[in-house]
Parts: structure tokens; C-alpha cells; sequence
């Protein structure tokens, strides 16, 4: 099976979209630099190479994240205790919340709850076809 162990906030691109890698493993006793950093504040680094057995893309300009590798409180040690999730939809006033959830993703989550989550409002991850992750 195929666990969300990250979610890398990249930022907007030229056009304004938000990019944000979702990044999968094979096993949940994972580590990345900086990950025990109380406060996250932005230090927290993708996962160790060797750990990441795929990573999906998500670029859409109406979804905005808040994430764990950006908490003034909480690390990302906590995200693997369950404590707090890895990413979580920003609450946005246009938005009806009361017919659709806010996304939240836990670290831990297998692939396919990820995808369907995302699909759900109409968003596909874009995988890479011929992935090969080396050190």
C-alpha cells in the first residue's frame, strides 16, 4: 500500500496557481531535516530520497493550503502522531462549506483516500509516468 507521508507547498507559479507535491511511500517509518523543528516555521525539507515512491502534482489557482512544513506551533513529528494533519484547505468566505468539507489530509492516509478526496471537487494529481527516485 501507498501512504501521503508529505505534502511540499511550492509556491505560485508565473500564472498565480498554486503548486503543492503530494508525496506518497511505501511505509510510514519515514524521516526528513528539520522534521522535529518546534516550531516548523518553514524549515521542514521533502522526505529523505529513498523514502518517496511517488509523488503526485497538484496545480489549481482556487485552492489554497495551509500546511504543517509552515505551523508557528506544531512540527511535523506532530503530523505523524496524529496531532495535527499534514495539509488542510484554507477557509475560504466564497466557498459554501455547508455542501462541500474542507480537505484535510493525514499523514499516513493511503493513495486512493487522497485521490478521491481531490476528485470529489473535480481535481486530478498528475503523477510523472516513468518515475525513478535515486539518492
Amino acid at each position: 500500500m501507498i501512504y501521503l507521508i508529505y505534502i511540499n507547498g511550492l509556491g505560485p507559479n508565473y500564472k498565480g496557481d498554486n503548486i503543492y507535491e503530494f508525496i506518497f511511500s511505501d511505509t510510514l517509518d519515514v524521516f526528513g531535516e528539520y522534521w522535529d523543528s518546534k516550531p516548523a516555521n518553514g524549515y521542514p525539507l521533502p522526505p529523505d530520497i529513498e523514502y518517496i515512491k511517488k509523488v503526485g502534482t497538484l496545480i489549481n489557482e482556487e485552492i489554497v493550503f495551509d500546511l504543517i512544513q509552515n505551523s508557528d506551533v506544531f512540527s511535523v513529528i506532530d503530523s505523524m502522531d496524529g496531532v495535527i494533519s499534514l495539509g488542510w484547505e484554507k477557509e475560504n468566505e466564497d466557498k459554501d462549506y455547508s455542501s462541500i468539507k474542507r480537505m484535510v489530509f493525514h499523514f499516513g492516509e493511503n493513495e486512493e483516500s487522497v485521490k478521491n478526496k481531490l476528485y470529489e471537487r473535480d481535481i486530478v494529481l498528475q503523477f510523472e509516468k516513468n518515475v525513478v527516485y535515486e539518492n
